[in-house]
């Protein structure tokens, strides 16, 4: 017999937190390596880009703007999924299933941003501003992996504490 969408007996949804995850990573790196800390932006590694220039530090804050917008959308369309799991009643099983999953999608995306805008496009380096940037760079992905496997682990863990308890997965005693 074929399982209804809303019977909530399809396990919790992943894609929301994961999604969130994403997002979250972006706006972090985004406000705290763009704009608080100022090591690089989007196109800070381009001729256009030369952040020395008026024309090249116009041209990184529209860049760094359309990323900012970007995550929001990614942050929207995890909102949407949330309620969207609700309503299937497919909530996250916990806080550790939930977390994990927040960190695994910020690992994910930083893993994903540093492979590509980093060393396939060369558009930034994590630090433009001082030479060497591939040490950096093989930081932040190390970094950015031991958050994805960490978040992956603590989301595994909490699926697992909710399928040996037996806790209904909207129940608020969920881990």
């Amino acid at each position: 017999m074929p399982r209804k969408a809303g019977d909530g007996r399809h396990g919790p949804a992943a894609a929301p937190a994961f999604v969130f995850g994403m997002g979250v990573g972006g706006f972090v790196d985004g406000i705290v390596l763009h704009q608080l800390l100022q090591w690089h932006h989007m196109l800070s590694h381009t001729e256009a880009g030369n952040t020395t220039t008026v024309p090249g530090l116009e041209l990184n804050t529209l860049a760094d703007g359309l990323f900012h917008s970007a995550m929001w959308v990614l942050v929207v369309a995890a909102a949407v999924l949330a309620v969207r799991a609700r309503r299937q009643r497919r909530v996250s099983a916990g806080w550790r299933f939930h977390a994990g999953l927040v960190l695994a999608g910020w690992g994910a995306f930083n893993i994903v941003e540093g492979l590509v805008n980093h060393q396939l496009l060369g558009i930034h380096h994590v630090r433009d501003d001082l030479g060497g940037p591939l040490a950096w760079d093989l930081g932040f992905l190390g970094v950015s992996a031991v958050l994805a496997t960490a978040g992956f682990l603590l989301h595994r863990n909490g699926r697992t504490l909710a399928k040996q308890a037996g806790v209904p997965q909207d129940s608020k005693y969920a881990d």
